[in-house]
């Protein structure tokens, strides 16, 4: 079984792995989950980081054919249209992107936001399978962080989002709308059913206390046997239990606002005002007295 090349770019502002995995054979290549470089105190977005990707890619001769994204992200904004007008790629997500369209629209009064998924090029149900150049694709459907979630399985590679961590850090958060803990408990599982030697290439990595180095790439038989919130010793309820403590004392993501709103139309704003101004929408709740 031929094996994707893999080069990882990682963006430190918002701890974000992005993936080059390209078909050696036919130097066709998908970009995954990559990050538009955004100052939220300032305003200013930059393409800085995509276009470090789409450098490397035309440098060691990579066609970007597609940008993959694995769920609506919620800590950083997609750099999915840039990379669709540099190098005519299209942009797929998992089928179920229309529920959390479904469950935002309102919360930004996004009234021109269509909820069928359209604003992005494919959409992928579980066991939908593709082709990247002579490289088969398996998606599978892992829901639990959001509604949305998917994984890329290419070749012994699985490219999981947010799903999991390093073992050493844990699993992704399930209090966001529509996640759902036990529901993540089983798609991990389900990930964690893969053969042992299955690598796993995360989205995000913090570092876990006592770890000097940053990491996104482990294995199915390293998250079974070491995982802190996961492993093969860990019951259903007990992660359910633990999961929801645990997100019951998370902070809300600096990014969260502008992100779900632009990463929901597949990583467009909203038309400039007359003024040649993007603005982006900030939900004000009144705290009850």
């Amino acid at each position: 079984m031929t094996q994707p090349f893999i080069e990882a770019f990682f963006d430190e502002p918002t701890n974000t792995i992005s993936y080059l995995v390209g078909d050696p054979a036919t130097r066709v290549a998908a970009v995954i989950d990559p990050v538009l470089d955004f100052d939220l105190a300032s305003g200013e977005a930059d393409t800085r980081s995509a276009e470090r990707i789409v450098a490397f890619a035309a440098e060691h001769d990579w066609r970007i054919e597609m940008v993959l994204e694995t769920h609506a992200h919620a800590d950083h904004l997609s750099a999915a249209p840039f990379m669709k007008a540099k190098t005519g790629a299209w942009i797929g997500i998992g089928a179920h992107i229309r529920d959390v369209q479904k469950i935002f629209r309102p919360v930004f009064a996004m009234d021109d936001l269509k909820t069928d998924g359209s604003d992005f090029d494919r959409l992928f149900d579980d066991g939908d399978r593709f082709m990247i150049g002579g490289l088969e694709v398996e998606v599978l459907h892992v829901p639990g962080h959001t509604p949305a979630d998917v994984a890329y399985l290419i070749g012994d590679a699985a490219f999981v989002g947010d799903t999991l961590f390093m073992p050493d850090y844990g699993t992704a958060r399930a209090d966001f709308p529509g996640g759902d803990a036990r529901t993540l408990y089983r798609s991990i599982r389900r990930l964690l059913s893969l053969p042992a030697a299955t690598r796993l290439f995360l989205c995000h990595d913090y570092k876990a206390p006592g770890r000097t180095e940053f990491a996104w790439e482990t294995t199915v038989g390293e998250q079974r046997r070491a995982s802190v919130h996961v492993n093969d010793g860990v019951s259903e309820d007990d992660f359910v239990a633990m999961r929801e403590q645990r997100d019951a004392g998370l902070s809300v993501p600096k990014l969260l606002l502008p992100s779900i709103q632009v990463n929901i139309r597949a990583g467009r704003f909203e038309e400039a005002e007359a003024n040649g101004v993007t603005y982006l929408r900030i939900p004000v709740k009144w705290l009850a007295k």
